[in-house]
């Protein structure tokens, strides 16, 4: 493909021209025909006007506009991961255990080294480059307990000008020492000073992040529903029902919980702009509940495949009217591109007997993890007034995706085939509000 004009990174006027796909709403679960819940513009221009997206347009625009000429590639709304770990990067694809096992043995010892600054600093710029390069633009993540490790998160991700949702973790039990809050009155006195400084700066917003249940005591989560208490713009992210070890674990430590999720219920922690991730081991009244709450699950496949977790019923959960966005959970998952983990939620939805069309997975992580974070009228799609967050991917990489690309019956089939086949390799460029973050011939 050839530039038809010199592009500036800074320009205020930026077109770019190929085959544009989002979504306007969420398409039925399941279903091959998405109707007018899908966009899909082959050939045309998706116009970016001092970072924001101005609208798309068949024809070329005039000679005011910066053109990038991407005939032949798909461009698609950055990838919104609504959970990923950043210092498990250290202990991705780590082998032979469960949950509770891997914590212990490879992801706390990862988290200790956190402490440190210049770690936490050049593990936040690891992280958040490789998360721009596997197509994610934006992401809830969690850093580590130490309040040194989510300030280096938010200056990594003001510098990128990316959208980021974090927290420092907060545990005050069942972890080693070198991972827990000093003491109560420490831990809520460093969420109140990064709440100060970070929330609501630019594209950054705090999260109150207890890790899950187990390591915080009941005066812990008490006060973690406090702070969301007093200001309702706070998210909250945390783990639930992950692992059956892990829930029965939960029930002797909170005898008194109907449930797992009760634990959080009980103190405040479920609200619109609450995060829990995996979600696998819950019942209809866990359900029920969510829904009423506003919460969503961050479904988490290829980190509930790899750990030996479980399979999350995403149709149970649909039916019963939760949210659910999709996630790496990087290091519990093995690969920080969305693709891979869309493939994983296919095949753990094909063994409950369901099937994850292209439509319904390519929305969770788009459009419809856009929603359920409030975050509609910023990112997730191409409507006018949004940040232009947007990446160009190729359709095919290799003799064997280019010789299925070919053959492909429909929309539906050829996007199937993308998800399925393709990963960062296939992506060409990554925008966050319209600034190039991520360029192929850069990053060899």
């Amino acid at each position: 493909m050839t530039s038809l004009k010199p592009v500036s990174h800074n320009a205020q006027r930026l077109a770019l021209r190929g085959d544009l796909l989002d979504f306007r709403a969420a398409p039925a679960w399941g279903q091959l025909d998405p109707g007018s819940a899908l966009r899909f513009q082959p050939d045309h221009w998706l116009l970016i006007e001092n970072g924001r997206i101005l609208g798309t347009q068949a024809e070329a625009p005039d000679a005011s506009w910066q053109q990038i000429d991407h005939s032949g590639r798909l461009i698609l709304p950055g990838f919104i991961d609504t959970h990923v770990h950043c210092p498990q990067l250290d202990v991705i694809a780590s082998y032979g255990a469960e949950l509770l096992d891997w914590l212990n043995t490879y992801t706390f010892p990862a988290e200790c080294r956190y402490a440190d600054p210049a770690v936490a600093r050049l593990g936040a710029e690891r992280f958040l480059d490789a998360l721009l390069a596997h197509g994610t633009t934006a992401a809830v993540v969690f850093a580590t307990v130490h309040k040194v490790s989510a300030d280096a998160l938010f200056e990594a991700a003001q510098s990128r000008g990316m959208r980021l949702i974090t927290g420092k973790v907060m545990m005050d039990r069942n972890a080693p020492a070198a991972l827990l809050d000093a003491d109560l009155a420490q831990s809520e006195r460093d969420c109140v000073d990064l709440i100060s400084r970070w929330h609501g700066r630019g594209r950054l917003s705090y999260a109150v992040t207890p890790r899950f249940a187990p390591t915080s005591t009941p005066a812990q989560l008490a006060m973690a529903g406090a702070l969301c208490r007093a200001d309702l713009s706070l998210y909250m992210q945390t783990h639930v029902a992950e692992n059956r070890a892990e829930v029965a674990w939960v029930s002797e430590l909170f005898p008194d919980a109907r449930s797992y999720l009760d634990v959080y219920a009980r103190e405040g922690l479920l609200h619109p702009r609450a995060v829990l991730a995996h979600g696998v081991w819950l019942d209809d009244a866990d359900r029920a509940v969510l829904a009423d709450s506003g919460a969503q699950i961050a479904f988490s496949p290829s980190s509930n495949l790899f750990l030996g977790s479980g399979l999350f019923d995403w149709v149970a959960a649909k039916e019963a009217g939760v949210a659910v966005s999709v996630a790496s959970d990087v290091g519990g998952g093995t690969s920080l591109s969305m693709q891979r983990n869309l493939l994983d939620g296919y095949k753990v939805q094909a063994l409950a007997g369901q099937r994850l069309s292209a439509w319904s997975g390519l929305y969770a992580a788009t459009r419809g993890a856009a929603e359920a974070l409030g975050l509609a009228d910023e990112l997730g799609h191409f409507g006018a007034g949004t940040l232009a967050d947007v990446c160009v991917w190729d359709w095919a990489i290799g003799p064997v995706a280019k010789a299925r690309d070919e053959v492909a019956r429909g929309l539906h089939e050829r996007v199937f085939a993308w998800m399925g086949l393709s990963d960062d390799r296939n992506l060409h460029s990554a925008y966050v509000a319209g600034v190039q973050k991520f360029s192929r011939s850069n990053s060899r």
